[in-house]
């Protein structure tokens, strides 16, 4: 496939990242606190679907187990804010019809040499140290909405608190050392623009517990 489509793939996928937190931070903004919005979760999905897809297109690991590890807490999430049963049946079939034809097409459907996945192939460019950058990065990116589910598990909310925002800034910021030497315009023009909301956010969320 040529690399255009990839890339385009990848951006479609990161605009809509980015819908969803421009949407989170213009209600934040307008309430002067925190929230979180259905849409947030919504568009979660559809892009965690396309960023898997460019994952995979792109033969990077992190980027795959990344999505894959926070796919459900998006489902659950909706469900705490019980909205996941009255979503329409198309977006729960994709939903819930993606991950079962992307193992299906993993075990079944494709031939593929799982080894790239972790080796990278030499013509990239990507050493071991990379490939590490990229996974931790993506962990504590993905650790951050862990957290997230953990905290609104406790609270029977869906809620993004301001630790949520912490561990977005710092995990942002790790991927960002990894796009820049994966020359991945994708991850770092996303996770740039992202960091300056996460900035915002996190100010947003230590006025609000000063004041309140």
């Amino acid at each position: 496939m040529q690399d255009w489509i990839i890339y385009s793939i990848g951006f479609v996928a990161q605009i809509l990242f980015a819908s969803r937190i421009i949407i989170q931070w213009f209600k934040s903004e307008k309430a002067n606190k925190l929230k979180t919005p259905v849409i947030f979760w919504k568009l979660s999905l559809l892009a965690a679907i396309l960023f898997f897809f460019y994952g995979y297109l792109r033969r990077d690991f992190s980027i795959m187990l990344g999505q894959a590890i926070i796919y459900f807490v998006f489902i659950r999430n909706l469900a705490l804010q019980k909205q996941w049963k009255p979503s329409s049946f198309i977006f729960k079939f994709i939903v819930i019809g993606f991950p079962i034809f992307a193992i299906w097409y993993g075990i079944f459907g494709a031939d593929i040499n799982y080894n790239l996945l972790f080796s990278q192939q030499e013509d990239q460019g990507i050493g071991t140290w990379l490939l590490i950058t990229g996974i931790v990065g993506q962990l504590v990116y993905v650790f951050r909405f862990i957290y997230q589910w953990i905290y609104s598990e406790q609270k029977q909310k869906s809620s993004l608190p301001l630790g949520f925002w912490i561990l977005s800034l710092v995990g942002s910021a790790i991927v960002l050392v990894y796009a820049i030497y994966r020359e991945d315009p994708v991850l770092l023009a996303s996770h740039f623009g992202g960091s300056i909301i996460y900035i915002r956010n996190v100010y947003i969320g230590l006025r609000s517990s000063a004041s309140s």
